[in-house]
């Protein structure tokens, strides 16, 4: 076994190549803290802040969206559109991350946001309702950046607080 230099990492060398096997519990802990903030200043900055051409330096360009939304095209020009069409329908909107959960290199985030619906999103014209949506990202990163993400998120309730669905009676 090598001591990898200043990455702090274990690993071999086969054929002139370098395989990690594992990075000590310090470095996976530091690793995962890191990709927490990443996600953290992608939600502020790019979601909250609308800063959406900023959002190549938090995800790479051929990101993957697990669950996409209808109509979102592929890699990171979909998701810039996806969240452009977002602080369309909801200028005002907030997206607050509650609570993460770290493990490796991947993020989950308990999330929260709300907004104003002033513009047409998703094919359904403004209504000037007041919205609260909660949901679940799993991103996993790639060398400080999200390479893969995947959104769980109450939908229904949105439909419900649009009133494209009924309400509960």
């Amino acid at each position: 076994m090598v001591r990898a230099g200043a990455a702090n990492l274990m690993g071999i060398f086969i054929k002139n190549r370098a395989v990690i096997l594992f990075a000590p519990e310090t470095e996976r802990k530091k690793m995962s803290q890191d990709n927490a903030k990443v996600v953290r200043e992608f939600a502020d900055e790019v979601i909250t802040n609308g800063k959406i051409e900023t959002a190549s330096h938090y995800a790479w360009e051929d990101v993957v969206e697990q669950v996409s939304l209808p109509g979102q095209g592929p890699g990171l020009d979909g998701l810039k559109d996806i969240i452009r069409a977002m602080r369309t329908g909801f200028p005002d909107l907030v997206f607050s991350i509650q609570e993460q959960i770290t493990e490796n290199d991947k993020v989950a985030s308990r999330f929260e946001w709300t907004g104003v619906h002033k513009g047409e999103f998703l094919g359904i014209p403004a209504t000037g309702q007041s919205v609260r949506v909660w949901g679940i990202v799993i991103d996993r990163l790639e060398d400080g950046r999200i390479k893969d993400t995947r959104i769980l998120m109450d939908t229904l309730g949105l439909m419900t607080q649009l009133g494209v669905l009924p309400a509960k009676s």
